[in-house]
Formats: C-alpha cells, structure tokens, sequence
C-alpha cells in the first residue's frame, strides 16, 4: 500500500482511538482513502472513513 500523509489534526483525532484498536483503525483509514483516490488523509476525511465502518 502506497504510503498516504496524515495532517497532524487527523492523528490527534486517531490519537482518540484506544491504542489497542489504534493500529487497525488506521489501516482501515489508510484503505479506505486508498480506495478513493486520496493522498492525504485530514479531519474530513477521517469522518468519512469513520462514518462508512460504523454503519
């Protein structure tokens, strides 16, 4: 997987996950914004990925 950048508000917001599920959030994250196109994982995007694995 292509390496994608977190702004530093999108990891404080991850820094809100429990560090033991921390680690696979982020690699869901990281898919998802792989799968849309997306180079930079921020705030808004985070949500979306967020909102799309809690349905």
């Amino acid at each position: 997987m292509a390496n994608v950048e977190w702004t530093p508000e999108a990891e404080a917001k991850l820094k809100e996950i429990p560090f033991f599920v921390r680690p696979a959030a982020r690699k869901k994250i990281e898919k998802f914004a792989q799968d849309e196109g997306i180079a930079q994982i921020t705030v808004d995007v985070y949500e979306r990925a967020k909102q799309r694995f809690n349905q």
